[in-house]
């Protein structure tokens, strides 16, 4: 079905029925992504007296119960609510049901051959994403505006599913320029194929975080200028097949009162 949304950049035509989920699946029990080493989600059959939730042992029907860290589990939505005293709501700051969206395929940087900087110190083999990197990606695919930004680190490949991120494989991440950039064009939603879009382990600083949202450092309350409709999503996957460029872009999450969610971005090719 082809439908033609009005967007902040005019009209479009898209293939309601084409799209690609860029979501890391949540599977209870299987291969999944890990952050900082937390358990693993998890899902256990109910079981009240003699009712059990699971038809392979004889119940009715299959109901669990389910654990997981959002942050750290899977491919998850934050909002500002993330480095605030107040709980502020995903489901509250996320206004935009869809946005254009420009994805862009990056190679980070080693951190001994750039000029750019973060707020704490460089490990020896960290890896960053640069200003200069997210600037030539931007100029590469022409882009003019769009609500969100998609970022899709290289080498990319299926290990991504299931990588365990911790003080033995740190991630790439944002330089405070790359971010700073980010801000300067606009984009309300940044979408990451990565655990964080700080350091791993920063001191706690959050520093990228509160670049993004506008937060003081070390400050935990929203201020005037604070962007409490922007969104982060991290541990993302993008397969290789789909090409860099402009996409309307559906974050879908689940209704939690709480300042992250699981979510599901769905990308919708363009039809020019």
């Amino acid at each position: 079905m082809l439908i033609s949304p009005n967007t902040e950049n005019g009209l479009y035509i898209i293939d309601w029925n084409e799209f690609v989920d860029i979501s890391i699946p949540m599977r209870f029990g299987g291969p999944q992504p890990n952050a900082y080493g937390v358990e693993a989600a998890s899902s256990t059959a109910c079981e009240y007296g003699d009712l059990v939730g699971d038809t392979r042992r004889g119940g009715s029907c299959n109901f669990e119960r389910v654990t997981l860290i959002p942050h750290c589990n899977g491919t998850h939505t934050e909002c500002v609510g993330h480095v605030t005293n107040e709980r502020i709501s995903i489901r509250e700051c996320l206004t935009d049901a869809l946005c254009t969206a420009w994805l862009v395929s990056i190679q980070p940087t080693a951190a001994s051959e750039t000029d750019e900087t973060y707020k704490t110190a460089y490990g020896q083999n960290d890896l960053l994403i640069t200003a200069g990197a997210v600037e030539n990606a931007l100029l590469t695919q022409a882009v003019t505006k769009g609500s969100a930004l998609i970022v899709r680190t290289l080498p990319n490949d299926d290990s991504k599913l299931s990588r365990r991120y911790d003080e033995q494989d740190i991630p790439p991440y944002f330089t405070t320029e790359a971010m700073e950039l980010i801000v300067e064009h606009g984009f309300k939603h940044l979408l990451v194929d990565l655990p964080s879009i700080d350091r791993l382990f920063d001191e706690g600083k959050l520093s990228n975080h509160r670049v993004f949202w506008n937060v003081e450092a070390g400050r935990f309350e929203t201020n005037d200028k604070s962007r409490v409709n922007n969104t982060i999503t991290e541990l993302i996957y993008v397969p290789n097949q789909i090409k860099d460029g402009e996409y309307l872009l559906n974050l879908q999450m689940a209704p939690f009162e709480s300042d992250a969610s699981p979510s599901r971005p769905l990308l919708f090719k363009i039809k020019k």
